[in-house]
């Protein structure tokens, strides 16, 4: 009745959040943790104690929608005396789990399921069985590799009418290898083309037969962006209507190519921010390639912190600093008269 409950409870915390992008928590990673443990034996009453563990794993994303991944633990829980007796109980336990999350930006609840191993020690080094181990959890985001997450275990085992189960709450940091992502998707950015200037025109001179030519303009153009979160090159899903403008420019001038320079706020070294300002321009690149835009036609910068359009010392100035420019330049043909 205890699993039973606590699968609905799962489903239902997972399952009520809309999903995001899965490519912040994809791929390879380590981590450890620190807690607590409330264990319980057979003939004795529960005790708490500390706890500390290592993972590590990896994660698929699937989709735009959730991320599935595997990860395998070992975890030490500290002897506590127990009654009647007293009794000293402690355990190692360690195992494999699947893990289903869904992310949602820097944040991502998770699911496990699994299966693992207890092995007593102290008074009851004799135990050791297997059974099967479940778990909630939230992950958050801080730094493009690194993570925090809070999470809930219940692992139980059962030998010859013996049970023995951890029920484990921890706190763990973990990195992840490859980060920053090259990115999947979205920054808002805002189309804005810039007026061309009037056409040379020269001046007319009188002549009994009038005669035309070919004048080239150059039109600069600039792609405007908005806002990324905080320490994320990810584009947001608002992004598609205006970075579609893009692309329908491109078809529409194949002769022109596409400088994108990306920046950041002044939050963080200048270091960081300037490889979080190539990523944010990678991940427009990206956007555009995947649409049928020539990577070849496509040229990348990252300006860190430079050139802020407003005030880092606000949020809302600090969120106009986080965006990506796209500039390039189109030549226009236009026939004017002139005399002969």
């Amino acid at each position: 009745m205890k699993k039973t409950t606590f699968a609905i409870a799962l489903s239902a915390a997972l399952f009520g959040i809309s999903a995001a992008q899965a490519s912040e928590f994809s791929g390879g990673w380590l981590g450890a943790k620190l807690g607590t443990d409330r264990s319980s034996m057979t003939g004795y009453d529960s005790q708490s104690g500390n706890t500390y563990g290592f993972q590590g794993g990896y994660g698929w994303d699937m989709g735009s929608n959730f991320l599935l991944g595997a990860n395998a633990y070992w975890d030490r829980n500290a002897p506590e005396t127990h009654n009647p007796g007293p009794v000293d109980i402690g355990s190692k336990d360690y195992g494999l789990d699947a893990k289903l999350g869904l992310p949602y930006g820097n944040w991502m609840p998770y699911a496990k399921l699994g299966y693992g191993r207890i092995n007593g020690n102290s008074a009851v080094s004799a135990f050791g069985s297997s059974g099967p181990q479940m778990g909630l959890g939230v992950e958050y985001k801080f730094a493009p590799s690194w993570s925090l997450a809070g999470e809930y275990t219940s692992t139980s085992a059962k030998t010859n009418g013996i049970e023995m189960r951890n029920n484990a709450l921890t706190l763990g940091v973990n990195y992840y290898f490859g980060k920053p992502p090259a990115a999947a998707a979205a920054p808002v950015v805002a189309a804005a083309a810039a007026a061309a200037p009037a056409p040379v025109v020269e001046a007319p001179k009188p002549a009994p037969k009038p005669e035309y030519k070919t004048i080239f303009t150059d039109k600069p153009v600039t792609i405007e962006g908005a806002n990324f979160d905080t320490n994320s090159a990810n584009l947001k899903h608002t992004a598609d209507k205006k970075l579609d403008e893009v692309v329908d420019f491109a078809a529409h001038h194949p002769e022109s190519n596409l400088a994108v320079t990306g920046y950041t706020d002044s939050t963080g070294s200048k270091a960081y921010n300037l490889k979080l300002s190539e990523k944010r321009a990678e991940s427009v690149k990206a956007y555009l390639v995947g649409k049928g835009v020539a990577a070849d036609r496509i040229s990348l910068k990252g300006e860190g912190e430079a050139n802020p359009v407003a005030s880092n010392k606000t949020k809302a100035g600090r969120a106009q600093n986080r965006r990506v420019e796209i500039t390039s330049v189109v030549r226009e043909e236009s026939k004017v008269r002139v005399n002969q």
